[in-house]
C-alpha cells in the first residue's frame, strides 16, 4: 500500500529534519500525558459531589465499608472505592473522592486511548528508516489528540466518567489491555516480549472484580497474536476467532462460574461425605489447585515447552486477579449492614455469581412469548448450611415448552403483557396460527411470532433503537435527555442537519420550548461519525489486518453485546452506558479521520503544509464542538438531588421506625446516607424487592446499627428458599378473619393448612383462607408509644379492617402482614411514596401522608388529594423546616430526568400539603407552603409538568388568583406547543407512540378549564375553554 508522504516531494522531505524513536517516543508521552491533563480536568470540573442515581449510592456504601453489593458483584472496584476515600477529609467527602477515582480512571483511559491511536497510526505511516519528519509527528498525534478528545467529551463515555460506578474504570482496563497487546506486538521479537501476555492475563483477571465486559477484548488480543506470530490466511483468521471464542467462554464460564462450581463440588464431598468442618473443601481445592499450578509451570518451563508455560502462566494469573472475589465471602461471612445475597459460602457464591436472582433469558434456541408450558424438568439442587452440614433447601427446576412455539435466536420471548404489546408495535405483528388444546379439552388459536418478525424485532429495536441509536447519540448528536421507547419526540438521535432531522422526526425547529431547551438536546452535525466512517475505510484501504482487529473490537463491545443481553422493551433506564467499549473503537476510526481528511486535502490543495493545516482545523471541530455542546447536560457540579432525596426520606421518620421502599433509586440514596453519611442508621430500611429472598428477611432479623431486629415470628424453616416463596389468598371463610390468625395458619405446616398449586400440579402450597382481615387495636397501647398525635385520639379506631387486594401473596407482604401483626405499635411503619401501589395490600385504607413516605396509623384515611389522608402537622415540618432543596433553584445545576422525576415528587407533595392546610381553614399557611415551593423548586429551573395542577388548584383555593393563573397560563402555552406541534406538524408515521402524550396534555387543559371555571369565571376561563375545544375538536 502506498505510503503517506512528508511535507512536500521526496526530496523536500530529506531536507527537513528528522526526529528518530527515541524523540518519537518522547513527544508522543508528552503529548499523551497533556490530553491526559485536559480529560482529568474536565472530568473533576465536572463530577458530582455526592452520590448520584441507580448504583452509584451502594457502589460508594459498599466500598467504603467493604460491604456486599448487587450480583454479581465488584470486589475489585470496592478495593479500589476503599483505598480512594480513606484520604476523604469527612464522610461526607467520601463521594467526591469516589467520583474522583471514576474520573482519574477516565482520564487514563484517554491516555490509552491516544497511545493506542498513535501506535496504529505510527503503522500506517509506515516509516521503515525509523526517522518521522515533523508533518508526520504532526500528522500521528493529531490523530491520537482528535480520537482521543472525541471520546472524552462522548455522551456515554462522560456520563461515566464523573459518577462512583464500575463503567469508568472497566473502560480503563479495556483501554490498557488493547494497548499492552499493541506494545506486544511493538517488542514481540525481544527477549521476555511475552511478559505483556502475561501482564495482560492479570489484568483480565482483575478486571473480573470490576465488570466483565473487558473480557470482551480477547478476541481482539488474539487477533493481534495471529497477525504477529502467523502468516495471514482465511482459514487461520477464522481459526484464530474460534480460538478467541473459546478463550472467552473459558474464562467466563470455566474459571469464573467453573472454579466456584468444582470446589462447591468437593465442599459437598468432604464435608457431607467425610465428615469434615465448613470449608474443608474449597480449603483442599485451592491448595490443590496451588499445587497443580506449580508443577505445570515447573515442568513446561524444564522441558521448554514455552508456549504452554505461557498460557499456564497466562492461566494462574487470570485466578490471581480474579481471587480478588474473596473479598466478597470474607466480607459476607462478618455479616455487614449491606450483604446482598449472604454469599459466604460456594453455593451462594455460585448464585451470587451466576446472578440467578434475576432469572434467565433464551440465546441460541428457546420459547416465544406466545410458548404455553406442557412439562417441568428437574433441575439443579440448592443447598444451605445447617448444623455442620450441607442441606437441600431447593430444587430448581426448568419449564418445558411446546416446541411449536419455539424457535432459533430467540428475541420475543418475554410473556409479560406489556412487553408482548411492544413485540407486536415493532414488528406490525401478524403471527403464525398454532392450534393447542385448552384444558377443558377444546381446541384454541395462538398467534406466534414468525422467524422473519423475531428477526424484525432484532433489528429494529435490540440492534437499531438499543444500540445504533445510542452509537449515533455519541457520533451525531442528542435528542434530548428525556428516555424514549420508540415516539419521535423522547431520546431520538438527531445530527442538526435539518433535512435529516426533519425526515425523521418531524420539524425540530416548531418543537415545543421544552424540548428545544432541554440541555440534553447535542448537535455534532455529524463531524464525528464523517470523521470515523472515514478512518474506518482509510485503515481499511491502509493496514487492512488492524482494521479487522479494531473492528472486532468494535463488534465484540457493541453488537454482540446486544445478541447476549437479548433486551425486551421498557427498559427501566437508557443502556448505553453498556456499549462504551465499541464508543472507544470508533473513537480510533475517529482520530484514523484525520489522516484520511489529510490525504484527501493534500490531492486538492497545492501542497501538504496548507492540506496539514486545513486538516488540523477542520478535525479539531469535532472534539471542540462536542465539549460545548455537552457541557451543560454533563456538568454535575452542584447537584445534590439524590443525596438529599435519601437524606429526606430518613429524616422525615419517627425514631427506630421500618420504612418500606421497592426500587433502586429509592433505596440506593438511604443506604448511602446510612452507610457513609451515618444519617439515621436507627431507621430499618426494607427493600421490597429484596424482601422476596429468603437471605434478606434473615437479615432484617439482625440488630444493624441502633436499628433493632424486625420483630417477625416467622422462621429461618418457613421462610427458606423454596418455602412459601408464594401464598394463595383463597376465600374459605367468607367472613373476616384476625390478622395474627391468618399469619399463623399462613406459616403453619399443617397439610390442612395447604392446597394443590396452580403453578405445579404435584406441589402443595400453603394460602390466607380470607381475604378480608382484621386487626383489634389497643388504644392504651397506641398512646402510650406516641403513635398518633392527641389530636388523632378521637378517631383511633377500636380495629383495623382491610381487604388484600391480590389472589396471591409474596414473601415481602407476609413480612409486612407478620410486622403488623406483632409490632403492637412500638415501631412506626413506614412506605416510601414512591413504592408501587401493588405492595400496599389493602393498607392504604390507614396511611397518612407526612412527607416522602406514608406512615400506618390506626386511623381511618380518606383520599384526601391523593393517596391517604395528609398529617399536615408532621408533614409541614418535613417540608418547610427538615428536608433539604439544594441546587434546585440554580439554573446552571443539571437535572435529568431521573431527577426532575423526584422534584415533580416535591411538587406534589407541597401540593397536597398546601391543599390539605386550606381544608382545615389555614389559608395564610397554605399560601406559605405553595410560595416556597416555587422558591426553591421555580418554573425557570424545573419545568412545568402534570404535578404542577395541584398547586394552581392551591393557589386558586388559598385567595392568590394572580399566581394562579400565572402558573396556570405557562402551563397552557407549554400543552398548546406540543399539542400544536403533534397534531400539525407531523405525519401519521410520526405521530405513532404518542397518543399518550395528546391524551396527557388534553387531561391538562381540561383541568385547567374546570379549575377557571371553577374558581376564576373570566378572561383566563374563556380562553382555556376555547383552546381546549380547539383541540378537542382536531382529535374528533
Amino acid at each position: 500500500m502506498p505510503k503517506i508522504l512528508p511535507l512536500g516531494s521526496n526530496q523536500q522531505a530529506n531536507t527537513m529534519s528528522s526526529y528518530d524513536t527515541t524523540q518519537y517516543k518522547k513527544f508522543n508521552n508528552i503529548t499523551g500525558w497533556a490530553i491526559f491533563a485536559i480529560a482529568l480536568v474536565v472530568y473533576l470540573c465536572t463530577i458530582e459531589p455526592t452520590a448520584s442515581f441507580w448504583d452509584c449510592g451502594e457502589f460508594i456504601a459498599s466500598g467504603y465499608k467493604l460491604e456486599v453489593g448487587h450480583p454479581p458483584g465488584a470486589p475489585f472496584f470496592m478495593l479500589l472505592v476503599r483505598f480512594f476515600t480513606m484520604f476523604a477529609p469527612s464522610a461526607q467527602l467520601v463521594p467526591v473522592f469516589a467520583n474522583a477515582m471514576s474520573a482519574l480512571a477516565s482520564a487514563f483511559t484517554i491516555l490509552f486511548l491516544f497511545w493506542s491511536i498513535t501506535h496504529l497510526a505510527r503503522k500506517i505511516i509506515g516509516s521503515e528508516s525509523g526517522s518521522f519528519s515533523a508533518s508526520q509527528l504532526i500528522l500521528i498525534f493529531s490523530a491520537g489528540a482528535v480520537g482521543a478528545l472525541t471520546y472524552t467529551f462522548s455522551d456515554t463515555f462522560w456520563f461515566s466518567a464523573v459518577e462512583g460506578e464500575v463503567y469508568a474504570t472497566s473502560s480503563l482496563f479495556t483501554a490498557i489491555v488493547f494497548w499492552a497487546i499493541l506494545k506486544w506486538e511493538e517488542a514481540a521479537d525481544e527477549p521476555y516480549a511475552n511478559r505483556w501476555i502475561v501482564l495482560i492475563a492479570y489484568l483480565m483477571g482483575l478486571s473480573i472484580g470490576v465488570h466483565l465486559l473487558n473480557l470482551l477484548a480477547i478476541p481482539a488480543i488474539v487477533l493481534v497474536y495471529y497477525y504477529k506470530n502467523y502468516t495471514y490466511s482465511h482459514k487461520g483468521f477464522f481459526t484464530a476467532l474460534l480460538l478467541s471464542a473459546a478463550i472467552l467462554l473459558i474464562v467466563m464460564y470455566g474459571i469464573i462460574q467453573g472454579a466456584v462450581a468444582i470446589a462447591s463440588g468437593f465442599e459437598l464431598f468432604l464435608v457431607n461425605g467425610l465428615g469434615l468442618p465448613l470449608m474443608s473443601g474449597v480449603i483442599f481445592f485451592i491448595l490443590t489447585l496451588i499445587v497443580l499450578l506449580v508443577l505445570g509451570l515447573r515442568y513446561t518451563y524444564r522441558r521448554r515447552k514455552y508456549l504452554l508455560n505461557t498460557v499456564l502462566l497466562g492461566f494462574t494469573m487470570i485466578l490471581m486477579g480474579y481471587s480478588s472475589y474473596a473479598v466478597i465471602v470474607i466480607r459476607s461471612s462478618a455479616n455487614p449492614p449491606m450483604d446482598q445475597n449472604s454469599p459466604d459460602n460456594m453455593f451462594s457464591l455460585k448464585y451470587y455469581l451466576n446472578r440467578e436472582q434475576y432469572g434467565d433469558r433464551p440465546l441460541l434456541y428457546g420459547q416465544s412469548f406466545s410458548a404455553q408450558p406442557v412439562d417441568r424438568t428437574d433441575g439443579r439442587l440448592t443447598y444451605a448450611p445447617e448444623n455442620g452440614r450441607y442441606v437441600v433447601v431447593r430444587k430448581q427446576s426448568d419449564y418445558i415448552y411446546d416446541p411449536r412455539f419455539e424457535m432459533p435466536f430467540p428475541r420475543m420471548y418475554s410473556s409479560d403483557p406489556q412487553h408482548i404489546s411492544a413485540y407486536k408495535s415493532w414488528t406490525n405483528f401478524k403471527g403464525r396460527p398454532v392450534n393447542v388444546n385448552t384444558q377443558d379439552g377444546k381446541q384454541q388459536t395462538i398467534y406466534t411470532p414468525t422467524f422473519g418478525e423475531n428477526l424484525k424485532f432484532f433489528f429494529s429495536y435490540q440492534l437499531g433503537f438499543m444500540y445504533f441509536r445510542y452509537f449515533m447519540w455519541n457520533f451525531a448528536g442528542r435528542q434530548n435527555d428525556i428516555q424514549g421507547h420508540g415516539d419521535v419526540m423522547k431520546g431520538n438521535w438527531i445530527c442538526g442537519i435539518p433535512f435529516i432531522d426533519n425526515a425523521r422526526l418531524g420539524s425540530q425547529e416548531l418543537l415545543p420550548d421544552t424540548y428545544k431547551q432541554n440541555k440534553g438536546r447535542n448537535r455534532y452535525f455529524m463531524l464525528p461519525l464523517i470523521l470515523g466512517l472515514s478512518g474506518l475505510i482509510f485503515q481499511y484501504r491502509r493496514r487492512m489486518k488492524d482494521f479487522w482487529v479494531v473492528m472486532t473490537l468494535f463488534v465484540m463491545t457493541g453488537i454482540a453485546i446486544v445478541v447476549y443481553l437479548n433486551q425486551t422493551p421498557y427498559q427501566p433506564r437508557e443502556r448505553d452506558y453498556a456499549y462504551a467499549g465499541s464508543f472507544y473503537a470508533f473513537s480510533i476510526w475517529v482520530g484514523l479521520g484525520v489522516m484520511a481528511l489529510y490525504e484527501l486535502t493534500r490531492r486538492i490543495k497545492d501542497g501538504s503544509a496548507t492540506a496539514l493545516a486545513t486538516g488540523a482545523a477542520c478535525t479539531l471541530m469535532a472534539p471542540t464542538l462536542m465539549a460545548f455542546q455537552n457541557w451543560d447536560d454533563h456538568d454535575r457540579s452542584g447537584s445534590y438531588i439524590p443525596a438529599d432525596f435519601g437524606y429526606n426520606m430518613l429524616v422525615g421518620c419517627k425514631p427506630n421506625s421500618i420504612l418500606f421502599t421497592y426500587g433502586d433509586n429509592d433505596t440506593f440514596p438511604l443506604w448511602y446516607n446510612q452507610e457513609v453519611e451515618g444519617v439515621r442508621t436507627d431507621v430499618r430500611v426494607a427493600n421490597l424487592s429484596y424482601l422476596r429472598g429468603d437471605w434478606y428477611i434473615e437479615q432484617m432479623q439482625r440488630k444493624v446499627y441502633e436499628s433493632d431486629p424486625l420483630p417477625l415470628r416467622m422462621t429461618r424453616k418457613q421462610y427458606f428458599s423454596g418455602k412459601r416463596d408464594v401464598v394463595l389468598v383463597f376465600d374459605r371463610i367468607k367472613e373476616p378473619i384476625n390478622l395474627n390468625m391468618a399469619v399463623n395458619f399462613m406459616l403453619s405446616d399443617d397439610p390442612a393448612a395447604e392446597l394443590k398449586s396452580p403453578f405445579d400440579p404435584g406441589e402443595r402450597i400453603n394460602y390466607i383462607p380470607s381475604s378480608n382481615l382484621f386487626l383489634p387495636v389497643d388504644r392504651q397501647q397506641v398512646i402510650k408509644t406516641q403513635t398518633v398525635l392527641p389530636s388523632y385520639y378521637d378517631r383511633i379506631v377500636d380495629t383495623m379492617r382491610w381487604k388484600l387486594n391480590k389472589n396471591m401473596v409474596m414473601k415481602d407482604g407476609q413480612v409486612i402482614l407478620d410486622l403488623l401483626g406483632t409490632n403492637s405499635w412500638v415501631r412506626p411503619i413506614y412506605f416510601g411514596t414512591t413504592v408501587n401501589s401493588d405492595t400496599y395490600h389493602g393498607l392504604n385504607k390507614y396511611f397518612h401522608l407526612e412527607g416522602l413516605m406514608y406512615r400506618i396509623l390506626p386511623v381511618e384515611a380518606g383520599e384526601q388529594w391523593g393517596v391517604g389522608s395528609v398529617n399536615t402537622s408532621e408533614m409541614y415540618g418535613n417540608l418547610m423546616g427538615k428536608y433539604r432543596y439544594r441546587g434546585l433553584n440554580n439554573p446552571k445545576v443539571y437535572i435529568d430526568e431521573n431527577k426532575f422525576r423526584i422534584v415533580s415528587n416535591y411538587r406534589n407533595l407541597y401540593a397536597r400539603l398546601a391543599n390539605a392546610l386550606v381544608d382545615e381553614g389555614k389559608t395564610d399557611s397554605a399560601l406559605v407552603v405553595l410560595n416556597h415551593c416555587m422558591e426553591v423548586i421555580p418554573a425557570s429551573t424545573v419545568p412545568l409538568n402534570y404535578y404542577v395542577l395541584p398547586i394552581i388548584e392551591g393557589y386558586y383555593r388559598a385567595g392568590d388568583k394572580t399566581s394562579a393563573i400565572r402558573i396556570s397560563r405557562l402551563l397552557m402555552d407549554q400543552s398548546v406547543k406540543e399539542l400544536d406541534f403533534i397534531l400539525n406538524r407531523l405525519n401519521d408515521r410520526q405521530q405513532q407512540n404518542l397518543f399518550n402524550s395528546v391524551q396527557l396534555d388534553m387531561a391538562i387543559l381540561q383541568d385547567l378549564v374546570r379549575m377557571a371555571q371553577s374558581y376564576e369565571k373570566g378572561n383566563h376561563y374563556e380562553e382555556l375553554n376555547r383552546t381546549f375545544n380547539r383541540f378537542l375538536s382536531m382529535l374528533q
